[in-house]
């Protein structure tokens, strides 16, 4: 972070109403100046008064030591130029007061009363002493003269220390203006980069999420699928050694087909891997956090598409997997309802894996029961049931040796309810298991 606002206040800490000590070393060495300048003067003003010359010069002193508070009470400071005037005094206390004055941030009419007030009172006093010095020396000089210096010496003592002090006001705002745009800027680009970096990191945790239900799904019912054949080829190697060279082929088809989506799995996922790694490596200013990040967590929100995967399995594919799951040994009885028809690849593509996962699952934990597949298409809506018998053996599934991850019904329930679906899965009163999903189609 930059240094700005009130860490800079707080950076440049000086004693008293000071903001630095540099402007205390300042003010003190302002206010020793006009004290001696008054002090100095306060002696002609004693010998012309009358008075005790000691008085004057305590009387000048006193008077120019004032400029010391010249930050904190620009008023008081310019009041008592203007008062110790007549007494012709103050020549610096009046302009850096004056310039004090026109500094701050008084309202503009103060600034303008005491600043006329000051014009006037030097005029007249130059005025009158001009006159005294012309009457005194008995010179011959035109009217014009007198009313012409004093109206210039007014001027000249007023004018210059008032328009810098209003410039340098004018710009001291608006530096601190910038700075607290900057101060509010910073912040805002911190919480942009704080939220774009909560999106990338759900981003993330949804992509993690979505690859291993794909994983999950591809891998659990080919390798189901492959570990049925190879029970059942094992079972008939020597009886029925044809059957048996077709439960090979199976299992050989079934590991290819494994391998090859997992294969283009992989190669979405190594796609994109190296430029994230490259830009992690890059460092960016400030400025720019806020938009990397967003621009990240985008690109990570996009890339849950797909976009290199294809356009997935579809609802014309139920057949060719109700009978993959018979050729395995499996009794599937598959039911269409309604006039068929091409929906949103998204809903055909969480249709399929529905089914295919509740077919593993009858693969797994209930071996040799029949199993019942029903698909309906509604008007707005496409409904789904895989429902199995008890299984004719206690112990089948395990007899097959097909492990369970427990995120089958997970990730069935996971893809039914993004695309605003209701997911239903339950054991059956005859002893089965049934799984129901109700899919909007558009």
């Amino acid at each position: 972070m930059t240094t700005t606002g009130e860490e800079l206040v707080t950076a440049r800490g000086g004693p008293w109403w000071w903001d630095r000590r540099r402007s205390a070393v300042l003010d003190v060495g302002l206010a020793v100046v006009s004290a001696l300048e008054c002090g100095l003067e306060g002696i002609v003003f004693a010998w012309a008064a009358g008075i005790p010359v000691a008085a004057g010069v305590v009387f000048g002193l006193l008077a120019g030591s004032v400029l010391l508070v010249r930050r904190k009470w620009p008023i008081a400071v310019v009041l008592v130029a203007i008062a110790v005037t007549p007494a012709s005094m103050g020549m610096v206390l009046g302009i850096v007061g004056l310039y004090s004055l026109a500094a701050s941030d008084l309202p503009r009419r103060i600034i303008g009363s005491l600043a006329g007030m000051q014009a006037v009172g030097v005029l007249i006093v130059m005025f009158v002493r001009m006159r005294q010095d012309i009457a005194r020396e008995d010179l011959d000089v035109g009217d014009w003269l007198v009313p012409f210096a004093s109206i210039t010496t007014a001027l000249g003592v007023t004018a210059p220390p008032l328009l810098l002090g209003l410039y340098v006001g004018a710009r001291r705002r608006l530096m601190e203006s910038l700075r607290e745009r900057a101060d509010s800027l910073e912040r805002e680009l911190q919480l942009l980069a704080e939220r774009a970096e909560e999106r990338a990191e759900w981003a993330r945790g949804e992509e993690r999420t979505r690859i291993a239900r794909e994983m999950h799904d591809v891998v659990a019912h080919r390798v189901s699928l492959m570990v049925v054949h190879a029970a059942a080829l094992q079972a008939v190697a020597r009886k029925d050694p044809e059957k048996a060279v077709r439960n090979a082929a199976l299992v050989g088809d079934m590991g290819r087909q494994a391998l090859t989506e997992l294969r283009e799995m992989l190669g979405v996922l190594r796609s994109g891997a190296g430029g994230g790694q490259r830009r992690e490596r890059v460092s960016v200013p400030l400025a720019a956090v806020g938009v990397a990040a967003a621009a990240a967590a985008s690109r990570a929100v996009g890339d849950a598409v797909d976009p290199g995967e294809g356009p997935g399995p579809s609802l014309a594919e139920i057949g060719d997997l109700v009978g993959q799951s018979a050729a395995a040994g499996m009794v599937v009885d598959l039911s269409v309802v309604g006039e068929s028809r091409s929906c949103a690849p998204e809903v055909e593509s969480t249709a399929y894996r529905v089914v295919q996962e509740a077919l593993t699952n009858v693969h797994k934990h209930a071996a040799g029961a029949k199993a019942y597949v029903r698909l309906a298409y509604r008007v707005s809506e496409i409904a789904m049931q895989v429902e199995n018998e008890p299984p004719p053996e206690a112990g089948a599934g395990v007899s097959a040796g097909l492990p369970s991850g427990g995120n089958g019904l997970v990730g069935m329930r996971e893809r039914v309810s993004a695309l605003g679906g209701v997911f239903v899965s339950g054991p059956t009163d005859a002893g089965g298991f049934r799984v129901s999903a109700v899919i909007p189609a558009s």
